[in-house]
């Protein structure tokens, strides 16, 4: 089994310990309830650095008031199991007071990529995720710290973030891991029926149909997003946030595309909220 430390100043003291010593550290921020997405994380870790590092904090100051924060999934045992199946070194699983100590009132400022999309329907969650990604950066100083693709928006967030502060790590995204029908992997896929189970594939079908129709030569972004809000619909999707076609780096809205894009989908499968992705390019 990795090693546990719960100790914010002891996981800092041996990661400035590894790094003086010559390794190279990758650091994989989760918030456990660990699945194969977070697995090929922490193995892109071990392939690219020296040590690799996992962490398991559920930050509450990402959770919006009517959010899922008190039931979100607790499987220490079984993260750390998994870990240990993908050789991870190291995993920092603080309590609570360790990230934010009583009197705690200093959050971080996200970028403007945070205010689009997730920023309007989850208002203050950037804002949670800025601050305790940074804290978690100056906790466990990395070389590298891998994030997954299917939170796009967080990815781009956290890499405007390190850009703008200077921060000296590197930001790795990595590709989505998807089961084998095409539903992207997620903590909260759990919370689905068998009925909502096969519901979901919509959000696959959705990006592969907008993906076809950009293969063949369609570029108005408005035809691809109502193509995949009625794809949605037609599997009974009716609590749709968004199931837009932005800009791939600012995610500002467009009208022709001329430049790399992303497609993005939040939707609520029964009372469960899913998001997907996928870039779509010339390639």
């Amino acid at each position: 089994m990795p090693r546990v430390i719960t100790s914010s100043h002891e996981i800092q003291q041996t990661t400035l310990q590894l790094r003086a010593s010559g390794k190279r550290i990758g650091l994989v921020p989760t918030m456990g309830a660990l699945h194969e997405g977070h697995l090929s994380l922490v193995r892109a870790a071990k392939r690219e650095c020296d040590v690799a590092i996992a962490t398991i904090f559920v930050n509450p100051t990402q959770f919006g008031p009517r959010e899922d924060f008190s039931k979100y999934p607790r499987t220490l045992e079984n993260d750390l199991a998994l870990l240990d199946s993908a050789n991870c070194d190291l995993v920092f699983a603080p309590r609570p007071e360790e990230i934010y100590p009583p009197g705690f009132s200093t959050y971080i400022e996200p970028p403007a990529v945070a205010q689009p999309l997730e920023g309007v329907f989850r208002p203050d969650h950037f804002r949670g995720v800025c601050t305790v990604v940074l804290k978690l950066f100056n906790l466990v100083p990395s070389d590298i710290a891998y994030f997954g693709r299917k939170d796009y928006q967080q990815s781009l967030v956290i890499r405007h973030m390190a850009r703008d502060l200077n921060l000296p790590i590197e930001i790795n995204v990595c590709p989505i891991i998807r089961e084998a029908d095409g539903l992207a992997l997620s903590s909260r896929n759990r919370y689905l029926s068998t009925d909502e189970r096969q519901q979901s594939l919509a959000l696959s079908v959705a990006l592969n149909n907008a993906t076809k129709a950009f293969a063949a030569g369609e570029r108005t972004a408005a035809i691809l997003s109502a193509s995949m809000q009625e794809t949605l619909q037609s599997a009974g999707i009716e609590r749709i946030d968004y199931a837009t076609v932005v800009d791939a780096d600012t995610l500002e809205e467009m009208g022709q595309i001329q430049r790399p894009t992303v497609a993005l989908i939040a939707c609520y499968v029964g009372t469960t909220r899913l998001i997907d992705n996928v870039e779509l390019s010339d390639k």
